[in-house]
């Protein structure tokens, strides 16, 4: 029999660009531009992921429990209504509804199509190209994202209330891709038990309990991604405060763009080369110095940190989907992949608000190199603790 998984990857590329077509990227400028102050801006953005906190392993439960192309065609009439909503808000409230909805449109495909993704190579015995695959599924986000946010810079002294009218038609598309997947069949032991909402989370509950290495990435990509996404954010108040031109933020979204989708082609590559240990610590590494470097208050040094923080951000996600989908079982695939996001988002609840608190009493550069000095001082404590247990065990 000819498999036809294949072309549910064709179609997961497709969704892929539609639900991560980046043309409201741009929102902390669009909201500024609205009147709402700093401290609101930074409010809706923790309101975003005290909701996502809430929504993410609930979403990740239904699509084990019931499937994927349920959670990702809610996950894109949620996205629908949450642009909608934002076109006609007049009140803070309003706003922060609609990041509620974005949320939830988030957490309803985080983890979902990586996880629909991997479970369409099991059938066929292909899980073993997941590597390229999610590769290109993270080309795929980028080239999307640029593309929308290139609109969006165009748009940014323009109309850019059309950044959310583009965002619903494309909304639109992503919900008629869902409605075209196949959704795979995973070959099930007669022997096992039937998934109900209960033994998908025990499982989940036990899997990450006894899987230290799970935990530890998890944890660590919570963080790593918590503050390249934050230094992304509060660039753009930057760029607003410097008066960058439209067109200079196309270009620089667009440079980016090249920069990453490079990176993310090379991630095969390093991720056979590397050890996760090793990668580990070299990223940290890495990470560390980009903030310590923020301390110069200098613009153009500061927009070079800015295009390697995100392209810092771009290598980990496909490295790091490849190990978890490698270390999770297919029935739990999607929960746990979901609690990958929540702990995105509880880094974030907690890092948003003081970056925005240490860039609002300083500057950009004081309040993020603070916290390269925050995060070197930790990664110093643990390396102390295991060199500590090294001299111990010898």
């Amino acid at each position: 029999m000819k498999n036809k998984y294949p072309s549910t990857i064709a179609k997961g590329y497709t969704y892929t660009f539609f639900s991560f077509f980046g043309i409201t990227s741009l929102w902390v400028i669009y909201l500024q531009m609205q009147g709402l102050t700093l401290v609101e801006i930074g409010l809706c953005e923790s309101i975003f992921h005290v909701a996502s906190f809430l929504f993410e392993v609930p979403s990740g439960v239904l699509a084990d429990r019931f499937s994927y192309r349920f959670s990702l065609f809610w996950g894109r009439i949620a996205a629908i209504l949450s642009a909608v909503i934002i076109l006609m808000a007049d009140s803070f409230w309003l706003f922060a509804l609609s990041f509620v909805l974005s949320a939830l449109s988030y957490n309803l495909q985080s983890g979902t199509i990586d996880a629909l993704m991997y479970d369409s190579l099991v059938a066929p015995k292909l899980t073993d190209r997941f590597p390229k695959v999610i590769s290109n599924l993270n080309v795929a986000i980028e080239f999307s994202q640029t593309s929308g946010v290139v609109i969006a810079g165009f748009l940014v002294h323009w109309h850019f209330e059309l950044t959310y009218v583009v965002a619903i038609i494309i909304g639109v598309f992503g919900l008629i891709t869902v409605l075209l997947m196949q959704e795979p069949r995973i070959p099930k032991s007669v022997e096992a038990p039937e998934q109900t909402i209960r033994t998908i989370v025990i499982m989940a509950y036990r899997t990450l309990k006894n899987n230290r290495q799970l935990r530890g990435l998890m944890g660590f990509q919570a963080l790593f991604d918590g503050v390249c996404t934050s230094y992304f954010f509060y660039f753009q108040s930057l760029m607003e405060t410097h008066h960058f031109s439209g067109t200079l933020i196309s270009l620089l979204m667009v440079i980016s763009a090249g920069m990453d989708i490079i990176g993310i082609k090379l991630t095969p590559w390093i991720q056979k080369r590397l050890s996760k240990s090793t990668l580990v610590m070299s990223l940290s590494a890495a990470l560390v110095c980009l903030l310590l470097l923020s301390w110069f208050n200098w613009i153009p040094g500061l927009t070079v940190l800015f295009l390697t923080s995100q392209l810092l951000g771009a290598l980990i996600e496909p490295i790091f989907s490849s190990y978890y989908n490698e270390l999770i079982d297919s029935e739990q695939r999607a929960t746990l992949l979901s609690v990958a996001s929540v702990l995105f988002s509880a880094s974030m609840i907690v890092l948003f608000p003081l970056t925005g608190w240490l860039v609002q009493t300083w500057t950009f550069s004081m309040g993020f190199g603070l916290i390269g000095c925050i995060i070197l001082l930790l990664l110093i404590f643990k390396c102390q603790i295991k060199l500590e247990i090294l001299a111990a065990h010898q």
